[in-house]
């Protein structure tokens, strides 16, 4: 295991740790085991989020939301499995990313190309 690193005072203390040395910081464990064996990042709502949310964005006229919520939430999913690798949801959160990113910008181009269509008279 790695050693911790304490966010409020920068302190890196050992791995197994409950609280910061230098500050009394206690930090926010969460336990490594599950019974999905890590498939379902339920310790990671953001990731599952934008899972579920980048693969419902092929919708259309709510696709373009979903898919730009998808990725914010899936930005935020990554920054905590970062920060707390126990929770997983790396995979979710990419998942999210990607689908959410490719269909918020095909509904983007598809309305732009309706719009122009009827402002145009094609």
């Amino acid at each position: 295991m790695k050693p911790i690193t304490c966010t409020v005072c920068k302190t890196t203390n050992p791995p197994e740790s409950e609280e910061c040395s230098e500050c009394g910081y206690e930090f926010n464990r969460v336990d490594e085991g599950d019974k999905t064996g890590g498939l379902i990042p339920y310790k990671n709502p953001p990731a599952l989020i934008a899972y579920y949310l980048g693969l419902l964005s092929f919708l259309p006229v709510l696709g373009l939301f979903l898919g730009v919520t998808a990725v914010i939430l899936g930005r935020k999913g990554l920054r905590r499995a970062r920060e707390n690798p126990a929770i997983k949801g790396v995979v979710h959160a990419w998942i999210g990313i990607g689908c959410g990113g490719i269909f918020a910008v095909v509904w983007v181009v598809w309305t732009t190309f309706i719009v122009y269509a009827i402002v145009t008279d094609l």
